[in-house]
């Protein structure tokens, strides 16, 4: 099995790096995990005191749990992610059957900041895209898919996802294998990681016989 982990800051084209190289290579072969569905869980707090929370701080996602079903993944067995549901700030009820495929695309914020997630990746990728693009499109998503006011969009951006992107997505940058400027727009750098990607699927040549060669 082999593990790829996509990162960047929000709104750099980290998902659509990762679909790019399903849609080249096919969903069949390819497991998809977004970090986002590992929130922690704090269903237990009032709706008020869980908008307060650093979202875009490492510590909020459950690496713990991720690992987790990492590891059995590779062991080939299939596991179930949890869901996030963004308007709510709490897991839902739903789950995502994930299966022991060849290929595993994991991608978040902060898929290089920790330390034990980054040791079972096997291509480490981050995603550089200029900050005006990535605030942009972190508008129009949590607007138009998250049912968030433009307002507390904006209070989010200063409070939390500007510091904590410069003290801890940026310096992850220099964990990654590959660099990928302008996320997926850039069709030249997706279709090198397709490739890699795509030849560790090739089965290897058998090795010739005495009278070949």
């Amino acid at each position: 099995m082999l593990i790829i982990g996509i990162a960047g800051g929000t709104g750099s084209g980290k998902t659509t790096v990762a679909r790019s190289i399903i849609d080249k290579l096919g969903s069949e072969q390819i497991t998809f995990i977004s970090q986002d569905n590992y929130y922690c869980d704090h269903s237990e707090l009032p709706l008020a005191e869980r908008e307060l929370i650093n979202y875009d701080h490492p510590f909020a996602f459950d690496n713990e749990l991720l690992l987790q079903q990492l590891k059995l993944l590779k062991l080939n067995q299939t596991v179930h992610s949890p869901t996030y549901d963004f308007a709510k700030h709490a897991r839902s009820e739903q789950t995502i059957e994930l299966l022991p495929n060849p290929i595993v695309i994991i991608e978040g914020l902060h898929v290089l900041s920790d330390e034990l997630l980054r040791g079972i990746l096997d291509i480490k990728v981050f995603v550089d895209t200029d900050p005006d693009v990535r605030i942009l499109r972190r508008v129009l998503r949590d607007i138009q898919e998250r049912g968030r006011s433009i307002q507390s969009v904006y209070n989010q951006y200063l409070s939390t996802v500007k510091p904590m992107h410069e003290a801890f997505i940026e310096p992850s940058k220099k964990y990654a294998d590959i660099i990928i400027p302008e996320g997926g727009h850039n069709e030249v750098g997706i279709s090198l990681l397709t490739i890699l990607t795509e030849k560790y699927l090739q089965p290897p040549l058998a090795p010739l016989g005495p009278n070949e060669g």
